[in-house]
């Protein structure tokens, strides 16, 4: 993965796709992992109102958004209080300081999201990378992990946090009940702390799927971490907030993450905080925002997963948040005739011969011989907020000509990847 202090792959691959469109390039941008969905006037109304919101405030942010974080963790059958929520400037701060305030070396999937090991590294923890397992991401897989954890122990390490990530970022799924269940077993077992990013929680692509926190089984020693970024596509809003454990430690952590919250962010934005307690208390206006945009999620990312699979891909099926994760494997001795023989060079043929930028599994802690990469299927939905709104409104996304023709291009790209 990335050195600790290069940019982030995936911001910097965003800047290059950037860059490369003011010199006139045509790509298709699949690279970064933004909702691109319009903001609803109902949002942009209580920014407005919240802007006399100018005082700094409590570190975890008012006793009103406090308790709608609260109130929105309870509907998910996690019985919180205002007490044990915290509010930020986005979920990256909340976890970095979760990994600043802990000890230990941290567990990771492998491959996961680009920021958890940097993170890591730079609060000084120490990685233990464990791969997925065949049915979903965003989780160790079970049956490896108390051996891996083992073997780092031997080796000098000290693990004590798991991390999960429920649904994925970036194979866009999720694990079952039972796979989850078994993991709080094992971190009873190994006494860890388990993180649980849920950011991506309310993107789930059937109609009452449903995800199973940790926090269902192990609240003692969960963490929930979670933000609007992805469900209300509010990334440049910088909305996150997060879960602590109703116990002595989980206050003691919690108070810790407070500290370094108040050297790093101080509060999240006052405008910010009147937004987060409108969406966090999900009134209809909401809930409906968020069907109809799990909905285009959905359809789409099963359009791409269609397309790259088709090309001779194999890849999980989507079934939460909007990426896809496939791997070309089976074409392997066609792409090293092009000499594609790694994600690396897997990435730099997509984007330089056949205008598709994505990012390459190595940046993800992937193996970095595999021809995997993740494709962000959220990126096609237009370049326009009338186009985006025109999606986000229609039962059937994928039969829109501005979404039809972006799936035109990538399905004759791939097609030509592997020909």
């Amino acid at each position: 993965m990335t050195a600790v202090f290069a940019t982030s792959p995936n911001l910097a691959l965003d800047e290059a796709v950037n860059r490369l469109r003011s010199e006139g390039r045509s790509l298709v941008h699949l690279g970064f992992g933004e909702s691109q969905l319009p903001v609803p006037d109902f949002l942009t109304a209580r920014l407005s109102a919240g802007a006399q919101r100018n005082a700094y405030g409590p570190i975890a942010g008012a006793e009103d958004v406090r308790a709608a974080a609260a109130g929105y963790f309870t509907r998910r059958g996690l019985a919180t209080y205002a007490a044990q929520t915290v509010l930020a400037p986005g979920s990256k701060p909340i976890l970095f300081a979760l990994m600043a305030a802990l000890e230990g070396s941290v567990i990771l999937p492998k491959p996961c999201w680009v920021t958890y090991e940097p993170q890591a590294r730079l609060a000084g923890r120490g990685v233990l990378e464990v791969p997925i397992p065949a049915e979903s991401g965003g989780v160790p897989d079970p049956d490896r992990l108390p051996e891996a954890i083992r073997a780092h122990r031997a080796a000098g390490g000290d693990p004590r946090i798991l991390l999960l990530t429920l649904p994925d970022n970036p194979t866009g799924t999720y694990p079952s009940r039972a796979v989850v269940r078994r993991l709080c077993e094992i971190a009873e077992e190994e006494d860890l702390l388990i993180i649980s990013d849920e950011i991506y929680r309310d993107i789930l692509h059937e109609d009452g799927a449903a995800v199973t926190s940790p926090a269902e089984f192990v609240p003692d020693r969960t963490v929930v971490t979670s933000g609007l970024s992805k469900s209300l596509a509010l990334g440049g809003w910088r909305i996150g907030f997060a879960r602590f454990p109703d116990t002595e430690k989980g206050r003691w952590l919690r108070a810790r993450v407070l500290g370094v919250g108040s050297e790093i962010w101080s509060t999240l934005a006052g405008p910010m905080q009147e937004v987060a307690v409108h969406a966090l208390s999900e009134p209809d206006e909401v809930v409906a925002h968020l069907s109809a945009s799990a909905r285009l999620h959905g359809s789409v990312a099963a359009a791409v997963h269609t397309i790259v699979t088709e090309a001779g891909a194999v890849c999980r099926k989507p079934t939460g948040g909007f990426y896809v994760y496939p791997d070309f494997e089976p074409v392997r001795a066609v792409l090293a005739a092009k000499s594609v023989t790694d994600s690396a060079s897997l990435q730099e043929f997509l984007i330089e011969r056949l205008g598709v930028a994505v990012l390459g599994g190595h940046h993800l802690g992937d193996v970095p011989g595999c021809l995997r990469f993740r494709a962000a299927t959220s990126m096609l939905y237009g370049g326009t907020p009338a186009e985006r709104w025109a999606a986000l409104r229609d039962p059937d996304p994928v039969r829109l000509p501005h979404v039809a023709n972006q799936l035109n291009t990538l399905r004759d790209a791939f097609l030509r990847l592997t020909a």
